[in-house]
């Protein structure tokens, strides 16, 4: 009999499992894509072809997490990554042309889009299936601990297997890993408080996901701003934390010390296990969810002006403890803000909808800051990284200004029927500060490769 302590026991595995699979090749690699005979814009253009592949194959494989069920969607991803990452090595290998790359990247996107949306909804619908009733912050913030912790082993261990080896080896580790976690969630995840639509047109649901997408989500005012904020920070972060790699090993003054690119992730990794201690704090610091999200957005474009500024290497790696903190403790509290405004039904569908949001502002972003660095160098692509940040905090002032319960829950919420219509604010009876009030059922990409 599955309880939410096995539920959470799971899905802490799959995260430990999967990234550090994922985190292996984190720190090292941009430097893999350069090594392979790219320029800046075509590197950051192969991880724009990625995110392209993410925005493409969300809502396809968003009918496969609610018509087969989260499971299968999960196993399927294990083995697309692993596959598609092993054709990443073989490309280094040949020397591929950027076009080889362009394809392969698009396939590593589809693999994570299996994922996304379907993981984390497994998690909020077994959770409601078995009682759960505290908040969603507690549960976000211990995974990420544990995703931090398998990031900072698999990134230092990334760098050390590729300056003592190849660049290619750690990417065969990666698959080798995922193999193993396909094993893992076949014996241990099942889905609960989900019943799979099975038997209908593949067709007939994409046509249904994207009107669910567009009805339970654009055209939401709460849902809709927060993720048009992603369209501009979403590309960002996967920018900056790639182009951290070379440009830290230029500031080092070593061009082939892989050690010290893997620190990069291996620094956010450590602020990803603080801010995951820090997430369910900051909560309670604050009354709304979206006072947290603004802060922490500010300082974090903050923080990237900086790191574009002052070309000292421990400086800017003391700023990118900073943005690294920043992110780790507003993501849970952003996870658990969404959530808490989708009903279960269509979960997995509006949770792989923002991630698609998010990996729109990939597919621009990426290669427009590729190209600024080829431009004016990495400093500068900072600095305009700082300047996109700056353009999503009205997104998020928006949103917050449609006061939805979901800002200020305590606790897990009721479930709203499926088929509601949007909330409004001149719909929403006042609500007193602490006061817990009825909403829709409450709720790592990451980045590419």
């Amino acid at each position: 009999m599955a309880t939410s302590r096995s539920i959470v026991r799971t899905y802490l595995v799959l995260t430990l499992g999967n990234t550090l699979a994922a985190s292996l090749i984190w720190g090292i690699n941009t430097i893999f894509l350069l090594d392979a005979g790219l320029s800046n814009l075509e590197a950051f253009a192969a991880n724009a072809f990625f995110t392209a592949g993410m925005v493409l194959f969300e809502v396809p494989t968003g009918v496969i997490a609610d018509t087969l069920g989260r499971r299968y969607s999960f196993l399927l991803g294990t083995v697309t990554l692993a596959a598609s990452t092993l054709l990443y090595v073989l490309l280094w290998y040949v020397g591929a042309g950027f076009w080889l790359w362009a394809v392969v990247s698009v396939l590593i996107g589809l693999g994570f889009t299996f994922f996304s949306g379907a993981v984390e909804a497994w998690l909020v619908d077994a959770l409601q299936a078995t009682g759960y009733t505290g908040d969603l912050e507690v549960v976000f913030g211990r995974a990420q601990i544990v995703g931090g912790a398998a990031m900072l082993v698999g990134s230092v261990a990334g760098g050390i297997l590729a300056q003592a080896t190849n660049l290619g080896v750690p990417y065969v580790l990666r698959g080798a890993i995922l193999v193993a976690m396909f094993l893992v969630a076949y014996l241990m995840m099942r889905d609960l408080g989900f019943s799979p639509r099975r038997g209908r047109s593949p067709m007939g649901e994409v046509r249904r996901l994207v009107r669910d997408s567009v009805d339970q989500g654009l055209r939401r005012p709460p849902i809709r701003w927060l993720m048009l904020e992603a369209l501009f920070t979403g590309g960002v972060g996967i920018y900056v934390f790639y182009a951290l790699q070379p440009y830290l090993l230029e500031l080092y003054g070593d061009p082939t010390a892989y050690t010290v690119a893997g620190l990069v992730a291996a620094v956010v990794a450590g602020a990803q296990m603080l801010g995951g201690l820090a997430a369910s704090r900051l909560r309670k610091l604050v009354h709304r969810r979206t006072t947290a999200l603004l802060l922490a957005a500010g300082i974090s474009a903050a923080t990237l002006v900086g790191v574009g500024a002052v070309e000292q290497f421990w400086v800017v790696m003391a700023l990118v403890v900073v943005w690294g903190l920043l992110w780790a403790a507003a993501e849970p509290i952003r996870q658990a803000y969404l959530n808490g405004m989708i009903p279960s039904e269509q979960r997995a569908t509006i949770l792989s909808f923002d991630s698609l949001m998010s990996s729109g502002g990939g597919v621009w972003a990426q290669p427009v800051l590729g190209r600024a660095a080829d431009i004016g160098g990495y400093g500068a692509s900072f600095l305009v990284s700082a300047g996109i940040s700056v353009l999503g905090l009205p997104f998020l002032a928006l949103s917050r200004r449609e006061r939805h319960p979901a800002d200020t829950q305590v606790g897990t919420a009721a479930e709203e029927p499926p088929g509601s219509p949007p909330v409004t604010p001149s719909q929403e009876p006042p609500v007193a500060p602490g006061q817990v009030r009825d909403a829709e059922a409450p709720g790592s990409d990451a980045g590419q490769v």
